[in-house]
């Protein structure tokens, strides 16, 4: 059995109350304290993985190093720990029924009935225990996505149940998340929902160690007390989580509640050394504290749900607190822009930045918005989709190819400047299929790209079908907009940038899934700091 010890996260009563926030912030206490952690999610969705999932669904798919499409938690876990998560960090129950169902077929059970209980629990659990195994690692955090009582979560708390008898009493510490509703009208805290979530995990056969409460107001004692007598925990393991002005004031409230100090006390681990949470403090002053504010255009199909861009919106809070600047972000549905309104939604913007996603829809607004970044010298970063547009647009409107195209928009075009790569035409199946994961790209020295690296070779996450066609490489440089990152195997473009324009990049990969607290994407901060540039020269 592993020697690490293991934290399994639940919650009640409602979900989006904050598990993956929560654990992160946890995590990074327990880090700065010295200790190796990871964190892994159990959702108990019926797909393998989120990666055929609508963004409207699930938010964004969050892509890892090693190629595995993830949970969006996954992306706060990388982001507060500064950790590199993989495969291993993210298991569904649809992953979870394929492996057994294989095993099943390769006649590995020996004729045995295969059961929910032990064979699914059975590789649930060794799946928890997996990371833990490897002994990287002293701390495992699991989340367990939904809620108590959602009949979908059922083989994963009976998985936890099994855990705690399995681990023993010092290495195992059950965390539930729960929410105290304020009711106006009379004027109280109601502990009553909590109450009910704890008893249903009492009936699954799991005792909460630690009760977190999600509040709009400051847990009484009064409150705290009973809480603690109903829900069988000791008060000082009541824990409050008032809502906060920012997800990264969430591991300092915690610190103030001493729930790292609880955990490790039911872990019998030494807690003498305190956190080291300096750089934190002085990111979150810097947050807090800006000296500018800037103005961005997320110009995008899924502006609707916000998490669709999770990891870009939390970019541009890391760049902007590097560049002690407020990033004000106006979210643009590209469906809603044409010729007519473009100027009316932009103008005021001192950067524009084209979103990934798939699909024509809300396709031809990302044009237009290319095209009056680019004319207008608005500072312009395109992602993926974005800059496949801005290569279409210039073919269009600079090299005059009036029917440049992309084979994904238009799969007869004549003129396929974005066309789908050869390794993908062969695929048939859309889970997994895509380039996943990250690739190496060389930098030309001299470009823009070069500057904000500050080395040739990079690595970055990707996740498409489609690319640049090199057949017209040499049009679009004798133009001026130069292929500035190729990948050295495949020798696709990766980075392009425009050169008479004071910051026109365009990346095929995806920069914003590597930007973490300690360390912002430099393409970001290089962005933030551009637009600070634009909006210093346009209203000097």
């Amino acid at each position: 059995m592993s020697k690490a010890k293991y934290i399994f996260v639940t919650g009640g009563v409602t979900s989006s109350l904050g598990k993956g926030i929560i654990s992160a912030s946890l995590g990074k206490l327990l880090q700065a304290r010295g200790f190796r952690v990871t964190i892994q999610k159990f959702d108990p969705y019926i797909n393998i993985d989120p990666g055929t999932l609508n963004p409207y669904e699930h938010g964004e798919c969050y892509v890892t190093d090693d190629g595995a499409e993830t949970d969006l938690d996954l992306g706060h876990y990388e982001r507060f720990l500064d950790i590199k998560t993989s495969q291993d960090n993210n298991v569904t129950t649809g992953r979870i029924y394929n492996n057994v169902i294989t095993k099943e077929r390769r006649g590995d059970f020996l004729g045995k009935t295969v059961q929910v209980v032990p064979h699914i629990t059975d590789e649930i659990k060794n799946n928890f225990y997996k990371l833990g195994e490897t002994g990287d690692y002293d701390i495992v955090i699991t989340e367990i996505g939904g809620c108590v009582g959602d009949i979908e979560s059922l083989p994963f708390i009976e998985a936890v149940r099994q855990a705690r008898f399995e681990l023993g009493v010092n290495n195992f510490v059950s965390i539930h998340l729960t929410l105290i509703p304020y009711l106006k009208a009379a004027g109280e805290q109601k502990t009553k929902p909590t109450q009910h979530s704890v008893k249903q995990l009492l009936e699954a056969g799991i005792q909460p160690d630690i009760l977190v409460c999600r509040t709009e107001h400051t847990l009484t004692s009064e409150i705290r007390k009973k809480l603690a007598l109903f829900c069988n925990v000791a008060s000082n393991c009541v824990i409050e989580a008032q809502d906060a002005e920012t997800i990264y004031d969430v591991p300092l409230l915690m610190r103030k509640e001493k729930l790292d100090e609880r955990v490790l006390t039911k872990l019998k681990l030494s807690h003498k050394k305190e956190p080291q949470i300096d750089q934190w403090k002085e990111f979150l002053g810097r947050l807090k504290n800006p000296t500018d504010e800037v103005r961005i255009a997320l110009v995008g199909k899924y502006v609707q749900l916000k998490d669709a861009y999770k990891s870009i919106a939390e970019a541009f809070v890391h760049a902007g607190a590097h560049n002690e600047c407020r990033v004000e972000l106006s979210w643009i549905n590209s469906e809603e822009l044409d010729g007519d309104n473009v100027v009316r939604l932009l103008k005021d913007k001192h950067g524009i930045l084209v979103a990934p996603g798939f699909g024509e829809r809300g396709w031809e607004g990302k044009l237009q918005a290319v095209k009056y970044a680019r004319e207008d010298k608005i500072p312009f970063f395109g992602i993926c989709l974005g800059l496949q547009c801005a290569v279409i647009e210039f073919a269009r409107n600079v090299l005059n190819i009036p029917k440049a195209n992309s084979t994904e928009m238009d799969p007869k075009t004549k003129a396929p400047v974005i066309d789908m790569m050869e390794a993908q035409k062969k695929v048939t199946k859309m889970g997994g299929t895509m380039r996943l994961g990250a690739y190496a790209c060389e930098l030309k020295k001299g470009s823009k790209a070069y500057s904000v690296y500050g080395h040739s070779k990079i690595m970055e996450r990707h996740r498409h079908r489609y690319e640049f066609n090199n057949k017209y490489l040499e049009q679009f440089e004798e133009a001026g907009f130069l292929a500035t990152g190729i990948n050295p195997d495949t020798k696709l473009v990766e980075i392009m940038e425009l050169k008479d324009h004071p910051w026109f990049v365009g990346s095929q990969f995806h920069p914003e899934l590597k930007s973490t607290v300690m360390n912002p994407h430099p393409l970001f901060v290089r962005f933030v700091k551009a637009a600070l540039a634009f909006k210093k020269e346009t209203y000097k």
